[in-house]
């Protein structure tokens, strides 16, 4: 299969941005009687045979759902050890970014992160700042719940009334306000769901569930996510013969 589906791919219909909920770490250590930490450990080569191989099919913008604002409630051990493991990945990736010109963005609040980690989340942002092949942007601290409330706040505090809001400036208050409209969002593990993901952002993002689990995820399952998506039809709500119309035109 790795030899046969790449050049079906279609160059010209590739998403601009994928959005990657990595879920199953801990159900596939559970089916191999380790802990869930060795899930973690295991989802991290996924993570980046994916950054790899998007950045090679041409994908312009990744985001990944690395730890969400509820995951702070997860036990300590846990907690403390997925923060060394994204610690020690920006510490080791941070060169390999910048050889492959790969921004490293990150969203949520950041300042709920451990002083150490956001010093070296910061320094590997400020590395890899003026590379321009393509965004990995990592949610950390992050809820679509508590974006949106953070939003609203920054709004309120600059006094803008009312009659002067809409959909195009509200969006320049979100996390997200730098980066294009998802259009693919991938979930693996088999559970549908948005889990406080990108709630705003996600209104017409075709998705993708697969019951592979996060650990398993190699290119092979993410070209299989982008040949579904090149067989879908984008309508954003309008009817099959406007889309056709609007590209005739």
């Amino acid at each position: 299969m790795k030899g046969k589906v790449k050049p079906l791919l279609t160059q010209g219909k590739l998403p601009r941005h994928i959005i990657v909920i990595m879920d199953g770490n801990g159900r596939w250590a559970k089916r191999k009687g380790l802990d869930r930490i060795s899930g973690h450990k295991e989802g991290m080569k996924s993570v980046k045979s994916l950054i790899k191989a998007s950045r090679q099919l041409g994908i312009k913008a990744v985001t990944l759902y690395a730890f969400s604002a509820q995951n702070w409630k997860r036990p300590q051990i846990e907690v403390e050890a997925l923060m060394q493991l994204l610690k020690e990945y920006l510490v080791k990736e941070g060169n390999r970014l910048v050889e492959r010109e790969i921004k490293l963005n990150a969203i949520g609040r950041l300042w709920e992160l451990p002083s150490d980690v956001y010093e070296v989340l910061s320094k590997t942002i400020e590395k890899t700042k003026s590379c321009k092949e393509m965004t990995l942007t990592l949610a950390l601290s992050y809820g679509g719940r508590e974006e949106l409330i953070d939003a609203v706040k920054r709004i309120i505090s600059q006094g803008i009334s009312p009659e002067d809001l809409n959909e195009g400036n509200f969006s320049q208050f979100l996390y997200t306000s730098d980066l294009p409209e998802p259009d693919l969002l991938i979930r693996t593990s088999g559970e549908i769901r948005l889990s406080n993901f990108l709630l705003w952002q996600l209104a017409y993002t075709e998705i993708y569930v697969t019951k592979t689990l996060w650990p398993d995820f190699r290119k092979r399952h993410l070209i299989r996510a982008l040949l579904n998506y090149q067989n879908r039809e984008r309508r954003f709500g309008l009817t099959s013969d406007q889309i056709i119309r609007r590209e005739i035109s």
